[in-house]
């Protein structure tokens, strides 16, 4: 049973964080950062079910190359708790601490707008091996990941976000579609409300498919940082049963500093 939660919550964490950029949501926008602008976002996140719980400390730099395209990269650390139970109801706590996997990628918007009115972009990555699969932290082999991104504003205090993905995982035989929605509502010039609700696949695994709900707020303190916080909940599927997350977006450059 143990083991079975490790392959389920593996699966989903070796997801490529670096097609995430949206910070505090999982669905990501199809905007690129402005050009010769640096992004840096910083973060801790928390998913668990009862005796798993697993931390993560991403952190990412994107860079706005061209006026349609940004690069990232992403590294960070990770820890995880994991308690078995063992004959006589005795338990069993083991604590896994280690390095993330590093992840590269990047994001093209190839149609700034279309004639329904919305963006689309892809976002392509790849994460290298840099995780210990021994102690199943990782998947120990190289994983790649695609997405289609559209965005529509609703108005003029809101946005929608769509997300139709497929992750290729290299040593976990769990190859991920993955896809969701999200919303942005501003409730203040510099607050914004945040949900979002999406889904995720395993393609060779016997698995229910993983729908999770999520949402919290951005607070934009000043032009160049913002930070965010959100909570979740499974609403279908197998583990995690919640998840949470706190962090910052901090933009700076030559670009940003003109803003």
């Amino acid at each position: 049973m143990l083991h079975s939660r490790f392959a389920t919550i593996l699966c989903i964490a070796l997801l490529p964080a670096i097609a995430h950029a949206a910070r505090p949501l999982a669905i990501d926008d199809a905007g690129t950062i402005d050009v010769n602008t640096f992004e840096l976002t910083l973060g801790s996140a928390a998913e668990g079910e009862p005796g798993f719980t697993h931390w993560d400390f991403p952190a990412e730099l994107a860079y706005g190359a061209l006026p349609w395209l940004q690069v990232n990269i992403g590294f960070g650390g990770q820890l995880e708790e994991r308690t078995e139970t063992l004959a006589h109801d005795a338990e069993s706590t083991d604590r896994v601490s280690g390095i993330g996997d590093l992840s590269v990628g990047g994001k093209w918007q190839f149609l700034p707008i279309c004639p329904l009115g919305a963006s689309h972009a892809l976002s392509a990555s790849v994460k290298f091996p840099t995780a210990d699969d021994k102690r199943q932290l990782g998947s120990g082999k190289t994983d790649y990941d695609l997405t289609w991104i559209i965005s529509r504003d609703l108005g003029e205090r809101a946005a929608l976000h769509l997300n139709l993905g497929y992750s290729w995982i290299g040593g976990a035989d769990c190859d991920v579609l993955h896809y969701g929605a999200a919303i942005e509502v501003a409730l203040l010039s510099s607050f914004q409300w945040v949900a979002e609700v999406f889904a995720e696949d395993e393609r060779h695994s016997d698995a229910s498919t993983l729908v999770m709900g999520n949402t919290g707020f951005r607070w934009a303190c000043t032009e160049a940082l913002t930070l965010d916080i959100a909570g979740g909940a499974r609403i279908a599927g197998d583990s995690p049963d919640w998840l949470f997350t706190t962090g910052l977006t901090w933009q700076f450059g030559p670009s940003a500093s003109n803003q």
